[in-house]
C-alpha cells in the first residue's frame, strides 16, 4: 500500500519493508541468517524505519539463539528495482515488504502464509486483509499495514453554509455542496481529485457507492459495468456541470485536495489517516463521518494495504524465517503502527490501538477497517489496469463516461488476458 496513505498511499508516510537473501533453494535453504530487505516509511533519522527493525533485530536473536537477522532498509522510491535486480542476479531476499505481491505469485517465487506462518499467527489477522493477500483462494500476500478512507469535512464550512450535519447519501452531497457554493463558504464545495496520482483510489470509493467495482464475483473486470456508468454521469452532471467541484478533477491529485482541505478552501473529500494530521497542522476544525452512497452511508469503504513476503528461494532455513515472522507478528506489530500513526493488520493491535486512548482521531478508521474492500491485488494484470485508469481514468466526469470506461474496458481484458 504505497498509500497512497498516507501513503495511500502514500501522501506523508510510505510503505515498504522485506529481506535480501542469498540465492538457494528454499526448501534446502539451511542458513540460520535471515536477510531482510525494507523500505524506509520514516521522514527523518530519528522516525527512520531502520530503527524499528533493528530493535527487532536485537529482540529476535536473544529471544532465538543461533539466528542472525541481516537487515537491509531501502528508500521506498527505489525498492523496487533493487529488489527486482535482485531476482534477477538470483540473490533473492527471505522476506520483503512492498506495495504488491502478485507478480512474484506469478513467477512462483513465494511461499504461501500457511508455510512460513503458524496457524495462531494467521488466525491474528484481520480476516478482509488476510484474504486480500490471496491469490486464486491460497494466501501468499501477508499485510503489514493498511488504510481505510472516511469522508472528512470542514465543520466552520457547514456551519456557514447553513448545514446541520454530513451528508449520508449523493442526494444530500449536492444539497450541502450547493449551499457552500451559494454562501460561498469554501472555494471548493467538494474536492473530487481524479488526477494521475491516485484516480483508482477515488474512483472505486465512488463505485462502491452505487454497488459498482472494477471486478464481479468471478473476478472478470467489470470496469464498465452499467453501474460504473451510471456513477460517473452523476458525477459529471450533479458535481462537475455545476461547479461543485474542481473544474478539471481528471487533472487534479489527492496531493492538491488534501492540501486544499487542510487550507480551509475545501468543503468536503474523501481522505485517509495521513490528512488527520494535515488538517491540524492547517487548525482546521474538521469532521469524519462514513462515505456518502448513492442510497446511504457506505458500509464497505476502500482498504488499501503494503505487504510481507516470503520467497521460497531465500538462503534461511523455512523454519528460520517461520521463527520471524511468527515473533514480529505476534510481539511488535502494534510498535511499528504506534511509531508510524498507522493502521494495523493484526487483531490484537487494532484491539489496543482502539483501548489505550492514544489513538482517538483515528477511530473513525478502525469502524471501518474490518469490512474495507480491497483492489483485485491477486491479478497480476491490476498494476496495468491501474496505471490505465490513473491516466485516463478522471476524463469520465467531462467527457462520455460511456465511452472512457469502455476503453478502459477493453484494455483491462487485454492485460487479463495477456497475464494468462
Amino acid at each position: 500500500m504505497r498509500n497512497r496513505m498516507v501513503a495511500t498511499g502514500a501522501a506523508t508516510l510510505c510503505m515498504a519493508l522485506g529481506l535480501t537473501a542469498c540465492g538457494g533453494d528454499g526448501d534446502s535453504g539451511d542458513s540460520k541468517t535471515i536477510k531482510l530487505v525494507a523500505a524506509d516509511y520514516g521522514d527523518k533519522a530519528s522516525n527512520a524505519s531502520k530503527v524499528y527493525w533493528n530493535q527487532v533485530k536485537k529482540e529476535f536473536e536473544k529471544a532465538n539463539k543461533g539466528y542472525t537477522v541481516d537487515v537491509q532498509v531501502i528508500n521506498w522510491n527505489e525498492i523496487d528495482k533493487s529488489v527486482k535486480n535482485m531476482i534477477q542476479a538470483g540473490d533473492e531476499p527471505d522476506l520483503l515488504q512492498t506495495g504488491g505481491y502478485a507478480d512474484k505469485v506469478a513467477d512462483d517465487l513465494l511461499y504461501k502464509a500457511d508455510e512460513v506462518m503458524s496457524a495462531k499467527t494467521r488466525e491474528n489477522l484481520i480476516p478482509a486483509f488476510a484474504e486480500a493477500g490471496e491469490v486464486d483462494g491460497t494466501q501468499y500476500g501477508i499485510p503489514w499495514v493498511s488504510s481505510s478512507r472516511v469522508m472528512f469535512y470542514n465543520k466552520d464550512v457547514l456551519k456557514k453554509a447553513g448545514v446541520k450535519s454530513p451528508p449520508k447519501t449523493w442526494d444530500e452531497l449536492v444539497a450541502a455542496a450547493r449551499k457552500i457554493k451559494a454562501k460561498k463558504a469554501a472555494e471548493t464545495p467538494y474536492a473530487l481529485p481524479l488526477g494521475p496520482e491516485e484516480a483508482q483510489g477515488e474512483t472505486m470509493m465512488w463505485e462502491l457507492g452505487n454497488g459498482g467495482g472494477y471486478t464481479d464475483a468471478d473476478g472478470k473486470y467489470t470496469v464498465d459495468s452499467a453501474k460504473n456508468v451510471e456513477t460517473f454521469e452523476w458525477l459529471k452532471t450533479h458535481l462537475v456541470k455545476p461547479g461543485l467541484t474542481y473544474a478539471n478533477p481528471a487533472s487534479t491529485d489527492r496531493k492538491t485536495a488534501f492540501a486544499d482541505f487542510a487550507g480551509g478552501k475545501v468543503g468536503m473529500l474523501n481522505g485517509h489517516p495521513s490528512l488527520v494530521q494535515m488538517a491540524k497542522d492547517g487548525k482546521v476544525d474538521y469532521g469524519v463521518a462514513p462515505i456518502p452512497g448513492k442510497d446511504g452511508p457506505l458500509k464497505s469503504t476502500l482498504g488499501v494495504a503494503d505487504w510481507m513476503m516470503a520467497f521460497k528461494d531465500g538462503g534461511a532455513e523455512k523454519e528460520g524465517v517461520k521463527k520471524f515472522l511468527d515473533f514480529t507478528y505476534s510481539k511488535k506489530m502494534l510498535a511499528f503502527d504506534e511509531m508510524y500513526n498507522l493502521m494495523p493488520v493484526t487483531q490484537d493491535a487494532l484491539k489496543s490501538m482502539r483501548s489505550n486512548g492514544r489513538h482517538k482521531d483515528l477511530e473513525p478508521f478502525f469502524e471501518v477497517l474490518p469490512n474495507a474492500r480491497f483492489y483485485p491485488l491477486g491479478d497480476t494484470s491490476w498494476d496495468l489496469v491501474s496505471a490505465e485508469i490513473k491516466k485516463t481514468g478522471g476524463k469520465a466526469v467531462v467527457d462520455d463516461p460511456k465511452q472512457v470506461l469502455g476503453d478502459l474496458q477493453k484494455k483491462a481484458e487485454s492485460a487479463a488476458a495477456d497475464a494468462k
